[in-house]
């Protein structure tokens, strides 16, 4: 059964996984969370061209004396709380769950914010006390990465969070040390110009199934590729060792889906989210590419106002980030089964349907799936995944 690179999902796997605990024990986590899913014109002769640097230069966002509050989730009051934070204090959501929900708050609305909290008698408690010093502290000191860097022939050393240019030149690295089986391709070219490189990994076998995996979608997940290139590196490094029916897969790694985002997110603005299109727009620039693809676009959970950080473009694919995946996937001779796709922050597994609360024909395999990986990262890692459809 072939995935339908317009769809990007339907009748095949599909799996939104989550990384990463709330803040502040992993700065990775510092982002709100999603599930699977250029300026808005999507011409492909713009992406083409020379990278386009962002001018007038930008200035550094700071985010001192803003916080992050926890507020239990688990009655009406409670919600009607939080709604009121959001729309009165410019309160946003970051992460969520069955009994509690991380509201991030601006240092602007802070005092007032508590004041009416404790007006209406909800608890609320302070996990992050200032963003700008967790933001500030979130990577190891230089001294202490370069200890690590270049001990295997690369800067990468999955201890701090790399930029663009480490996790590119890492994957040359593989294609170059182990030529056999790594293998890399750009697949096409950013709002600004930043290579789409996906590394591919396989024995070669001509009946392997293959596997999409991706990550950084989401420029301000900076846990998302991290965790995406240290599985590929523990699947080549330890190649011989992992069984069969992994090494008889055609993989097809993604690290970074939106490169613009990401580079803009380390440069300037921790937080940064969407992809850098529309710059013309300022503040309300860029689309939320995990909402761009094409199936069922623009349904809920979605926005059509280009100041939100789930704005889902001028139409399907219209970025060429998300065009560049779905010409590939269609284009390609490979087997599709499976499309993973990586977030953060919390502990779940989601897999389709985002645009409604209904679930595919093949939910039942997606739910065991979910449940069976949820399992083994529960005896390993003593981590609680909560599966889900992706709404």
């Amino acid at each position: 059964m072939a995935i339908n690179a317009t769809t990007a999902a339907a009748g095949a796997l599909l799996l939104a996984v989550l990384v990463a605990a709330p803040p502040p024990a992993d700065g990775l986590g510092l982002p709100g969370s999603d599930g699977l899913a250029v300026v808005a014109s999507g011409d492909e002769e713009r992406a083409a061209d020379a990278p386009r640097l962002e001018s007038p230069t930008p200035q550094p966002v700071k985010y001192d004396g803003a916080q992050l509050w926890r507020i239990a989730y688990d009655d009406q009051p409670k919600k009607n709380a939080v709604a009121e934070l959001q729309d009165r204090f410019d309160a946003s959501m970051w992460n969520y769950n069955a009994t509690s929900i991380d509201i991030f708050v601006t240092k602007q609305m802070l005092r007032q914010a508590e004041c009416f909290l404790r007006t209406a008698k909800i608890p609320f408690e302070v996990v992050i006390d200032d963003l700008q010093r967790a933001i500030d502290t979130e990577n190891p000191s230089l001294e202490e990465t370069e200890l690590w860097e270049n001990r295997d022939g690369h800067r990468m050393t999955w201890t701090a969070y790399h930029r663009l240019e480490d996790i590119y030149d890492w994957m040359e690295y593989l294609a170059k040390t182990y030529p056999d089986l790594c293998s890399t391709k750009s697949i096409g070219k950013s709002v600004q110009g930043r290579e789409l490189k996906v590394l591919r990994i396989s024995n070669g076998n001509p009946a392997n199934k293959a596997i999409w995996m991706d990550g950084g979608i989401h420029a301000r997940e900076w846990i998302s590729p991290a965790t995406v290139t240290y599985i590929a590196n523990n699947l080549v490094e330890d190649w011989d060792n992992h069984p069969e029916y992994l090494r008889n897969i055609d993989w097809y790694i993604l690290p970074v889906h939106n490169p613009d985002g990401y580079e803009h997110s380390h440069q300037y603005d921790r937080l940064w989210r969407k992809n850098r299109g529309g710059l013309q727009y300022g503040p309300c620039a860029g689309v939320d590419l995990n909402r761009n693809y094409g199936y069922r676009w623009g349904g809920q959970g979605t926005s059509k106002q280009p100041c939100s950080e789930i704005y889902c473009g001028s139409g399907p694919f219209s970025e060429p980030e998300t065009k560049a995946v779905s010409k590939f996937m269609e284009t390609s001779a490979a087997n599709w089964k499976g499309f993973l796709t990586f977030h953060s922050y919390g502990q779940y597994i989601l897999y389709p349907w985002g645009y409604d609360r209904v679930v595919p024909a093949d939910h039942a395999d997606l739910r065991r799936v979910g449940d069976a990986a949820a399992d083994v990262r529960m005896r390993t890692q003593d981590a609680h995944f909560s599966k889900q459809t992706n709404h």
